[in-house]
């Protein structure tokens, strides 16, 4: 069988199917082809939507816990696993099933297979019920997505050892469990565990938590983190994995790593030290699209490779790999197989860990300020100023703004407290719009509300919080 369309899109996650339904939208004839029955791709499928809903679990966990605080007591809670697999699968079901009903009103035809190049202007589908089809096109958005990393030469066949797909899956609740990385992956899965009742083991190679992040959010993560899962070891490494009857024993090696803990065994262990691009596409080098050595498909400002009929989005062109950012990449894309002249060029992509508390940061951070040896200065709030905060017994959070000290202009916002992934939203405005701290210090935010946090830290940055005292630096 064969056909041919205006824009064929591979790859069905949040890029693919952004693309597929905007193109549409424009009046384009559209396929979208994945190996899924349904849009979605791994964010909705194995990736944010059922890691959030079992991260909401977790959090109710939490808060039942800490009830006993305000006089609240409830019994310990008893996990019942079937029930919570259906209610996470559920969640999946319901919103990848809204996409495929969205994909079949814009008459998008989605064909369910693996797409292969021909050459620049043909695709060949390996359809999953069975078959071929060949797919002539104007134009392609590849949209391939990332896959879990692995470890080099510490990979074993083992149920026992998991990727996040399969952590997500839920297969027991161990009773211990060695996380390897400390990412946002990592640590968003370990607080799920330990809030099931497992007792988590995270090893990071790095001095800290979260590469890459402000330390000062970082910090009042770990304290909390500290508290609920069993033991965090930085500067540290996994040198050598082995199953045995009882588990998986474990040989841990670096700076952080005391005599006694050198050789452990766990009953599961989870590898969540990052991803990697699909770029690996049968019949790609017939076109004239370039790969990098890291494996990233290159693009220009319009996400255009050296192939003109051919763009990519999403993970597989590169750092950061985050969904919203594939959406946004999605738009430009399809506007410029439209004619128009675009440019991917944000000034701030929001990046949320969902852990508890959160962790959000956009724009320029302290830290990448400093390597670049960029003059900024920093305003800090910390929650505990606030009285939303106090009132829901969450002061563990801090509000900072990153000050351009010519201009006055938000270079930066960084968030750490209950709901910043919600809070980022503004920050990521500010950044965009290149508002001022005076902008944010003028705007009237509702009270009380955690929003006030970042009112208020451009307070700080004049030398008059109402909430702190804290003099503006001469």
């Amino acid at each position: 069988m064969s056909s041919s369309v205006q824009l064929v899109v591979i790859g069905a996650g949040p890029g693919g199917y952004a693309a597929a339904f905007q193109a549409a939208d424009r009046g384009l004839q559209v396929a979208l082809v994945d190996t899924e029955p349904n849009p979605g791709g791994v964010c909705l499928f194995r990736g944010c939507i059922p890691s959030k809903a079992l991260l909401h679990v977790a959090k109710l966990i939490g808060e039942a816990r800490h009830a006993s605080d305000w006089g609240v007591s409830f019994s310990e809670p008893k996990i019942d696993l079937d029930k919570l697999r259906a209610f996470k699968d559920g969640v999946v079901s319901r919103m990848v099933g809204g996409l495929g009903q969205l994909s079949k009103q814009r008459k998008i035809s989605y064909i369910q297979g693996r797409a292969s190049f021909i050459d620049a202007k043909t695709l060949h589908i390996d359809l999953v019920g069975g078959g071929t089809q060949t797919l002539g096109f104007e134009h392609a958005i590849i949209a391939t997505g990332s896959r879990p990393a692995t470890i080099p030469g510490l990979s074993i066949d083992s149920p026992r050892v998991m990727d996040s797909t399969a952590a997500l899956e839920l297969p027991d609740v161990p009773k211990s469990l060695l996380v390897v990385g400390g990412g946002y992956i990592g640590l968003e899965l370990g607080s799920v565990y330990a809030a099931l009742g497992t007792k988590v083991t995270v090893v990071e190679m790095t001095p800290t938590l979260l590469p890459g992040a402000d330390r000062d959010l970082v910090t009042i993560l770990q304290r909390r983190l500290e508290k609920t899962l069993h033991r965090i070891m930085l500067n540290a490494r996994v040198a050598d994995m082995k199953e045995t009857k009882n588990g998986i024993k474990v040989r841990i090696e670096g700076e952080g790593v005391e005599q006694g803990d050198r050789e452990q065994t766990f009953d599961r262990v989870l590898v969540a030290i990052g991803r990697r691009p699909n770029s690996a596409i049968e019949g790609l080098d017939r076109t004239r699209v370039k790969v990098s050595e890291r494996g990233f498909i290159a693009v220009d400002a319009a996400r255009r490779t050296d192939e003109p009929s051919i763009f990519a989005i999403g993970d597989v062109v590169g750092e950061p790999m985050l969904a919203h950012k594939a959406s946004h990449e999605a738009r430009v894309a399809v506007e410029a197989i439209l004619g128009h002249n675009v440019a991917f060029e944000p000034q701030a992509i929001p990046a949320v860990v969902f852990t508890d508390p959160e962790v959000a940061w956009c724009g320029l951070t302290e830290t990448e300020a400093q390597k670049q040896g960029r003059k900024v200065e920093i305003a800090k709030f910390p929650w505990a100023a606030i009285g939303r905060a106090v009132a829901i017994d969450r002061p563990d959070g801090l509000t900072k703004l990153v000050i351009d000290p010519t201009t006055e202009r938000v270079l930066g916002v960084g968030l750490v407290g209950s709901g910043a992934g919600d809070l980022i939203a503004e920050g990521a405005l500010a950044v965009e719009m290149a508002a001022l701290a005076s902008d944010l210090a003028l705007t009237i935010h509702a009270h009380p509300t955690l929003s006030e946090t970042i009112m208020e830290a451009a307070d700080v940055y004049y030398g008059h919080s109402v909430h702190v005292y804290r003099p503006k630096r001469k």
